[in-house]
């Protein structure tokens, strides 16, 4: 038996933890949470987070008990060495904790060793941070689409580029993205900052380094891990996609529908699914780009896949890339097996790969949307020097 005091260091808070040993494999976690004066006294706080047992990342998923006016507790047990990250909210990501002034937090994250005591004290609720605007340019909805196999519906979210609407004539490459509500409008975005593919795609269209092309962004589900992984929900979830999703956007908007100038993109587990579409479907998905991605999901069996393949190369181009800080190192062996494995297999850096390595980036849509530039300009780039997203910005 042991006693040890962890403090987790993030980019905006410090929480204790006391961690004691326990018999058995399982520990006990505590979140204690003081919210601050300005709470409604209505509000009821949520916890957020990667497990069942914590919502699955819904923000009102889980919702705490009041221990009193000044104090909210919420105890769940997991097992030993449990990889554990999660959010307060007021049931809305519009009302996430904030800790900092002018920051949007990060998950708190850390490993269970023990039975754990963590207090957190945010001094405001809300957005900190509104700097990542509305939505660029001209968006469609089509909601509420449902795919057989899945338990959800889901809408889509379709960014059309500067001349769409007027040039008639004019038919575009169309990139596909997982985690929809993440990608243009901060408003609906996990964190309150999205990707700003809207604004990264349009100022490189109008700098003449990329094509202009079509964005369809695929809202997650509370299946999100089954479905962005080799599982029959993910199977259906590429069904879905292939079968039903792409037909309707390609009826129903102009686009270049061959593989050549349709790609898919996605980040952590939808970066897995991103390389699954591509590897499953090269006749649909000839472009693939993988940020921060999963690759040792599931005791690495894609990378097991792509090892074992002999057939012929898949006609597919590949981006993937990776952090080095917090969760992003722990993909990291992932992303240099997987980009080792490509070469292996005939894929050239620059043609048909493209790797990258950011060691000061963490896991979050800030750090997608900072090098985002860099998958579109490999897929949809006009510059040579931009062909592996090699280019200064």
């Amino acid at each position: 038996m042991y006693h040890r005091t962890l403090l987790i260091f993030c980019p905006v808070l410090i929480a204790g933890i006391l961690a004691g040993g326990c018999a058995g494999t399982r520990h006990r976690v505590q979140i204690e949470v003081a919210p601050p004066s300005s709470t409604p006294p209505e509000a009821r706080l949520y916890i957020a987070g990667n497990l069942p047992s914590l919502g699955d990342w819904r923000p009102d998923g889980k919702g705490m008990k009041r221990a009193a006016d000044s104090l909210w507790t919420f105890a769940f047990t997991v097992p030993h060495d449990q990889r554990i990250e999660f959010k307060i909210t007021l049931g809305t990501w519009r009302d996430q904790a904030i800790y900092e002034p002018g920051v949007i937090p990060a998950n708190i994250a850390f490993t269970c060793v023990g039975d754990t005591s963590i207090r957190l004290r945010p001094i405001s609720w809300g957005l900190a941070d509104s700097s990542s605007g509305g939505i660029t340019g001209v968006v469609r909805y089509h909601p509420n689409l449902a795919g057989e196999g899945l338990r959800y519906k889901r809408d889509l979210i379709v960014w059309l580029p500067p001349s769409y609407e007027r040039e008639p004539s004019k038919r575009y490459p169309v990139l596909y993205m997982h985690d929809g509500q993440n990608v243009f409008d901060p408003r609906t975005s996990f964190t309150g900052y999205d990707w700003h593919v809207d604004e990264t795609a349009d100022s490189l269209i109008w700098a003449g380094a990329m094509r202009e092309i079509i964005i369809v962004a695929i809202t997650n589900s509370p299946d999100r891990v089954p479905e962005y992984s080799d599982t029959p929900l993910g199977r259906s979830y590429a069904d879905f996609v292939v079968h039903r999703v792409k037909p309707m956007i390609d009826s129903t908007y102009r686009t270049l529908p061959g593989p050549e100038n349709t790609g898919v993109m996605g980040s952590s587990m939808g970066g897995l699914i991103s390389f699954l579409f591509a590897w499953w479907y090269p006749d649909v998905f000839g472009q693939a780009a993988c940020l921060s991605s999963a690759f040792l999901f599931d005791d690495g069996k894609i990378l097991r896949q792509v090892e074992s393949y002999s057939g012929t190369r898949k006609p597919i181009r590949v981006y993937t890339d990776c952090g080095g800080v917090d969760l992003d190192a722990q993909l990291l062996p992932g992303h240099r097996a997987m980009v080792a494995l490509l070469q292996a297999k005939g894929y050239r850096e620059g043609t048909d790969l493209c790797s990258f390595e950011d060691p000061a980036a963490t896991h979050n849509e800030r750090a997608w949307a900072a090098r985002v530039w860099r998958p579109v300009e490999f897929m949809f780039g006009t510059l040579p020097a931009g062909a592996c997203g090699n280019t200064a910005r």
